[in-house]
């Protein structure tokens, strides 16, 4: 039986240190949001963008634009504005979350986050460290982490829609957690790693367009 599968594409930050919206920059002829949204949109059943009215209105008006797309209000934090993307989801089995600002996602790793999350109901994709990591503590060295068990976690990160859904409805007014998959791992969820490109890297500044 197939399973109905919705992406959220978060679009909500404040590209402080972009100095502009990232997501309304171009990327050849699309903006940075609606190339992230093209890689999704074959794939996926329902894309839900938390979004602010600017963001809004350009997607409304972009050629992608179609009956797979609706919004949902943009939260104060990013945490919050996937709890809202989560609500507006309807009859779903697997939700993907992705950041709206990762435009360079390889669409063969969505296919297959779709489908070991099939299998084992909690999915983050990423890239293994590549340098020596230390741990630092009032500005000195306490410990080198061994590097063959890290890795540098992106989006999207995929959950079975029930238990991401439960999740953050538990925790929606705690903040302390940086990604959705650590909210997952504080209750003892089994979350599985993908192993991704470095090239799905998230827009910062303008240097990460090219």
């Amino acid at each position: 039986m197939n399973k109905k599968t919705i992406a959220i594409i978060t679009s909500g930050g404040s590209s402080t240190r972009f100095g502009s919206n990232k997501l309304l920059e171009k990327i050849g002829e699309m903006s940075v949001i609606e190339t992230t949204i093209s890689k999704f949109i074959d794939l996926v059943d329902e894309i839900i963008i938390p979004a602010k009215d600017d963001i809004k209105e350009h997607i409304s008006n972009s050629k992608l634009f179609c009956n797979k797309i609706k919004f949902a209000p943009s939260g104060e934090t990013r945490q919050k504005s996937v709890y809202n993307g989560l609500l507006e989801c309807d009859n779903c089995d697997i939700v993907l979350i992705h950041d709206g600002a990762r435009p360079f996602i390889d669409i063969e790793t969505i296919k297959k986050t779709i489908e070991l999350t099939k299998e084992k109901r909690a999915v983050v994709v990423g890239i293994k460290a590549i340098d020596t990591i230390k741990q630092i503590k009032d500005g000195k060295i306490i410990k080198t982490l061994d590097r063959a068990e890290i890795f540098h976690a992106q989006t999207p990160q995929a959950f079975e829609y029930n238990l991401i859904k439960n999740i953050h409805e538990k925790y929606k007014n705690n903040p302390n957690f940086t990604d959705d998959s650590s909210m997952a791992e504080a209750e003892n969820i089994d979350v599985y790693y993908l192993e991704a490109t470095i090239k799905n890297k998230k827009i910062t500044t303008k240097d990460d367009l090219s």
